[in-house]
């Protein structure tokens, strides 16, 4: 929404500029290793699986059939894709370049599949699975170079496995590589369940009540899994680099991690301590996040930050009009979902 813009130009008000580590850490990495921007993705991966647990224990309580929660299952499923697809550029009605991978629908497929691992097995089970998958993914992908990769290593763009299977079935664009590789592909997306899962499981574990452990207590429990999942996460990493776009196992726990200790973080100041007043800037673009995300690609927020700050802009150095469109563009959006916060308009998938 923005943010990652502001910060670099207040960073360029400073020595160092746009090269300093923190305006370097508000971008992608390239390749191996990890950058706070690389967070993002995987970090709402993870919070849309901890909350299914309650979604799940609500529909049940409720009555709602296995059928029924299933068809809402997939129904969502297919939802986000479609949105995915539309994000994409779907009604410019190009669909030979269109792309047809996508952020929305990793999270959807990932999402799902969790999902109805969560429902038919137990959480022992479940554990043994995740680890399975990414022990799984690591040897393939590692030791399985693409067939067509003429001598490139398994490890890199040109040479890795889910850019041949991607090439091989999945139809439209791929971006990367001249259309050989896509970061979002159907290979990569099996560690994102994972990913997902990681959510489910915190989710169940904050739906035991207080009276077994308390909310300081989980909060403890969750800080030392994140530092258990870090150092395993790291430890991997010599083998398996953290790598966003092949999703490596290394990345899934090191981020992984990230989300949990953040989480406990964030629990034991909101819910436990009940420190929530300062939570509403949050909450109003939490309860929208998939309407600012598609919105912002829809319509121009930026055409109506330089309507309102364009004459700031040009009463101040060119350094600080920057700043001055970063502000108004975090402001413009957050006024927008504030808006709909207001009227209870929320989009709920």
């Amino acid at each position: 929404m923005g943010l990652s813009g502001l910060i670099i130009a207040i960073c360029s008000l400073f020595p160092g500029g746009s090269d300093c580590w923190l305006a370097q850490t508000m971008n992608h990495v390239k390749w191996n290793g990890l950058a706070h921007h690389d967070t993002i993705f995987p970090l709402f991966l993870f919070l849309a699986g901890m909350s299914f647990p309650f979604s799940y224990a609500n529909q049940v309580a409720s009555g709602r059939t296995p059928l029924q929660i299933y068809t809402k299952i997939f129904k969502r499923a297919f939802i986000l894709i479609f949105l995915g697809v539309v994000y994409n550029g779907f009604f410019k009605f190009d669909f030979a370049s269109l792309r047809i991978c996508s952020v929305l629908g990793r999270i959807c497929l990932a999402w799902m599949c969790a999902a109805i691992l969560y429902i038919n097995f137990s959480a022992r089970t479940r554990a043994i699975i995740c680890g399975a998958v990414l022990i799984g993914y690591w040897l393939l992908i590692c030791y399985v170079p693409a067939p067509d990769a003429e001598g490139a290593a398994a490890l890199t763009m040109q040479g890795n496995l889910i850019g041949y299977i991607d090439r091989l079935i999945t139809p439209g664009r791929l971006i990367y590589d001249g259309g050989r590789f896509d970061p979002e592909g159907l290979l990569s997306t099996v560690p994102a369940i994972v990913s997902a899962m990681l959510g489910m499981f915190t989710g169940e574990f904050i739906r035991i009540p207080d009276e077994k452990i308390s909310g300081s207590r989980k909060s403890l429990y969750m800080a030392a899994a994140a530092i258990a999942m870090l150092g395993l996460g790291l430890l991997w990493s010599l083998v398996f680099p953290i790598n966003k776009m092949l999703w490596s196992s290394s990345f899934v726990l090191v981020v992984g991690a990230y989300s949990l200790g953040m989480f406990a973080l964030f629990y034991y100041i909101i819910d436990v301590k009940g420190w929530q007043k300062w939570t509403l800037f949050f909450r109003v673009i939490g309860l929208n996040s998939i309407t600012i995300y598609m919105a912002q690609k829809i319509f121009s927020f930026s055409s109506v930050n330089k309507f309102f700050f364009s004459g700031i802009v040009s009463h101040v150095p060119e350094a600080w009009g920057a700043v001055v469109y970063a502000v108004g563009y975090v402001a413009i959006c957050w006024l927008f979902l504030y808006f709909l916060y207001k009227k209870n308009t929320f989009l709920k998938i």
